[in-house]
């Protein structure tokens, strides 16, 4: 969409993806800290959760690049976009450091910039069955290490305790 004075803008393919609007918002711009302009969402106070926080504003991001994906964002873009969540994904799991980061980085915000760009430029594609194959295919490969990670963590934990 094309903010002009406030208000949008709607072209067919922006009228469809009307949602992903309101989502990007809710997970990266939904709060104002109070006395400043900075914003931030729901994705660093659900990284403030260990493990199910991270999983959570994953899936909600991938979610967001498949709809995007089905409504003809280039095979390009969309790594581009998997990229970005990726960086989120594995910096924000990072305990400290990484919430700190989810509160400036906005990856879901990056993402729709990059499809607006996308359509601007006349990229519009139709349907992505084959990329959106390939995400569902990189989400499942993710949410394996992310939960390999956790096993040998919560071991070492172990280890570590039994030592003691």
């Amino acid at each position: 969409m094309i903010e002009q004075n406030n208000r949008y803008t709607r072209t067919p393919q922006t009228e469809s993806l009307k949602w992903i609007d309101h989502m990007v918002r809710l997970m990266d711009s939904q709060f104002r800290l109070p006395g400043t302009k900075f914003r931030f969402g729901l994705d660093p106070l659900l990284g403030l959760v260990p493990v199910a926080g991270d999983l959570a504003s994953f899936a909600v991001s991938a979610t967001i690049v498949m709809t995007m994906a089905r409504h003809g964002a280039s095979n390009k873009l969309v790594v581009l976009m998997l990229l970005n969540i990726a960086l989120d994904t594995v910096i924000g799991s990072i305990p400290v450091l990484g919430n700190i980061f989810d509160f400036f980085y906005k990856a879901n915000e990056r993402n729709v910039r990059m499809l607006r760009a996308h359509y601007e430029e006349g990229k519009y594609q139709g349907s992505g069955k084959k990329v959106i194959i390939g995400v569902l295919i990189g989400i499942v490969v993710l949410f394996v290490l992310m939960l390999w990670g956790l096993w040998e963590l919560a071991e070492w934990l172990y280890h570590l305790i039994a030592a003691l």
